[in-house]
């Protein structure tokens, strides 16, 4: 039976108490009863020990989809979840001995999943009576040793962030997180960890954490005039030498930032996105880098650095629990100093193992309330709706989300900005989603809106508007005409994901895939007129775009004509349940189409 929230949080202290007895115990080589009975033994020269590490865990705690309500599944075989992860660490734990082991996050924990939802909008941690966020509670019992912030740990603002905080039973580093007034951190710069070596100087572990410069951007409404984010090289170059000034024997950094020095922002900030090599790289005295933020698994990658010529090792673990990194450390000690001389890193796959009892028994509770709240029906639908050819197809789906920004917005508009015409862009989030016919559930219309992204109206140009478009059609493959199109090679060029690529609703164009990028988008007009350079628009778009995610043009910079707090996912949900019935009729239409010298192509 699922443990009742005061049991819960009993349980979770006999355990961390449990936990440490079991890592005293693995530093101690012998009992009083035994040294007495032989010499004192010769203190080693070496040493072993190893780091783990997750990241982008998106508030997955057990290997399932509230999507599709149903064990989580997909064409490789991953699992998802802390609770699978928790068993392999239990595993490496064991095999190496509890105090020979830690464990590291590199951020993205509270955001991603219903359940994450749920703490932080419905039943929310910062409420009379709060709950334990689930992901606190599965990782304290895991006894992290410390996360970094990531960028989604701002998306429900600082207040439900400061009470996670406080809820984890380990730090959440963020040395590039500042106090915008003071320029102080805002949250703790590293930590320092002790490796313990019976008859030897304990090893010093630094560990830094840096989160993302985009947060300045992302989470504006949430961040601006309250924290700054400078560059990780910048921080990192503060911080690593103050750790070796401390004595710590190896340098750890967990980093909420890729490792292929891009940045999704283009110039907006003068900070790198994906910095995690360039840290590696400018930054001396670093030994081994977790990486996150990109979604993406790199078991083992060396950086060398430049000043020193030393290699520094870098590993992500993919995300959502696909994987668990192990960073495994050999040390010699050398006149009183630890010294590391070789290091690895691999992945691991939990999909191998069973989900650990104890964190099904901590949160089964709260994972069957989150799977009750979103199969509640708010509505009916008198079609399937399908996002399968969203990505090169107008379809009724999309045309849902534009309805509900553009109603939403033209509400909140002033008179003076309500005369303008109003349009909206949005992303085919996911492939997989549909609404069925029938009852229309929550999880059916999260399916669809899968981010916690809130509405913005914002003012572009005909000539913006059409930059805007341009932008977006760089998403698609140039095929020539007289060339079949297959949609398996058409979309997600120049690394433009999906989430990346905006539609348009409330204007017509076309977009030509068999011209040169910059030159696709064709007759785009307004209510059958042609669009004149100097005609503005309000815009309907997601606070991630209207702050400049992804690196569209003008948007960033726009006059404001609206804003709010609601999440769009929300407000679909709100119109679902004020209509009764969802019915493509009110709002289907298909303004834009694929060409290839000016023929359709679908």
């Amino acid at each position: 039976m699922p443990v009742s929230p005061m049991n819960r949080r009993q349980f979770v202290k006999k355990s961390a108490v449990t936990g440490a007895a079991v890592a005293a115990a693995g530093s101690v080589a012998a009992g009083p009863a035994q040294a007495a009975d032989r010499k004192p033994e010769k203190a080693p020269r070496t040493w072993s020990f190893s780091i783990l590490g997750t990241t982008d865990l998106h508030s997955h705690v057990f290997d399932w989809d509230y999507y599709t309500d149903a064990a989580y599944k997909d064409s490789k075989g991953n699992s998802v979840g802390v609770a699978r992860v928790a068993t392999l660490v239990k595993q490496q734990r064991e095999a190496k001995g509890a105090g020979r082991v830690l464990l590291v996050d590199a951020g993205d924990i509270i955001q991603g999943t219903s359940l994450a939802y749920y703490y932080a909008r419905v039943d929310p941690i910062t409420g009379d009576d709060a709950p334990e966020h689930p992901m606190a509670v599965a990782m304290n019992h895991m006894r992290y040793d410390a996360a970094a912030l990531g960028n989604h740990e701002f998306n429900y603002g600082i207040d439900v962030l400061r009470k996670f905080e406080q809820q984890c039973h380990f730090p959440l580093l963020g040395a590039n997180a500042l106090d915008a007034k003071t320029l102080r951190p805002a949250f703790a710069p590293y930590t320092v960890k002790r490796i313990c070596v019976p008859g030897a100087p304990d090893i010093k572990v630094g560990i830094l954490g840096l989160t993302n410069p985009g947060i300045a951007l992302w989470d504006k409404d949430n961040v601006s005039g309250k924290m700054v984010f400078p560059g990780l090289v910048e921080q990192a170059k503060k911080y690593v030498p103050r750790l070796r000034a401390l004595g710590c024997d190896v340098v750890f950094l967990t980093d909420h930032s890729g490792l292929d020095g891009s940045s999704s922002y283009g110039d907006e900030l003068p900070y790198v996105e994906n910095a995690s090599n360039l840290v590696a790289e400018q930054v001396p005295g670093i030994d081994a880098i977790l990486v996150g933020h990109t979604h993406v698994e790199v078991p083992s990658y060396t950086v060398t650095n430049e000043e020193t010529g030393e290699d520094v090792l870098l590993s992500e673990p993919y995300c959502w629990g696909y994987r668990l990194t192990v960073f495994d450390f050999e040390l010699e000690l050398h006149h009183g100093r630890w010294k590391v001389t070789s290091k690895k890193a691999q992945t691991l796959n939990p999909n191998t193992v069973d989900e650990d009892p104890e964190i099904t028994e901590l949160l089964q509770a709260d994972h069957e309330l989150v799977v009750k709240y979103v199969n509640t029906a708010v509505g009916t639908c008198t079609e399937d709706l399908s996002g399968a050819e969203a990505c090169w197809k107008d379809v009724p789906i999309m045309d849902f989300i534009h309805e509900v920004q553009m109603k939403t917005v033209a509400a909140g508009l002033s008179t003076s900005d309500a005369a303008l015409p109003l349009i909206s862009v949005a992303a085919p989030f996911s492939r997989t989603a549909d609404i069925p016919a029938g009852d229309v559930t929550i999880r059916d219309v999260a399916g669809l809106y899968i981010y916690d992204n809130t509405l913005y109206g914002k003012k572009l140009t005909g000539a913006q508007l059409k930059d805007y478009l341009e932008y977006a059609a760089k998403y698609y493959a140039k095929v020539p005409s007289g060339t079949k199109v297959d949609t398996a090679t058409l979309t997600n060029a120049n690394s433009f994901w999906d989430y990346m690529y905006d539609t348009a609703a409330g204007v017509s164009y076309d977009i030509d895939i068999a011209q040169a990028e910059g030159a696709r988008i064709k007759n785009l007009a307004y209510d059958g007129t042609a669009v004149t350079d100097d005609q503005v628009f309000v815009v309907a778009v997601n606070n991630y775009r209207a702050n400049g995610g992804s690196g569209y043009p003008h948007i960033a910079d726009a006059d404001i004509a609206y804003s709010s707090t609601n999440e769009i996912r929300q407000l679909m949900i709100d119109y679902v349940t004020a209509k009764g019935t969802l019915n493509p009729a009110d709002f289907a239409a298909t303004n834009w189409k694929l060409t290839q010298d000016g023929t359709a192509v679908f």
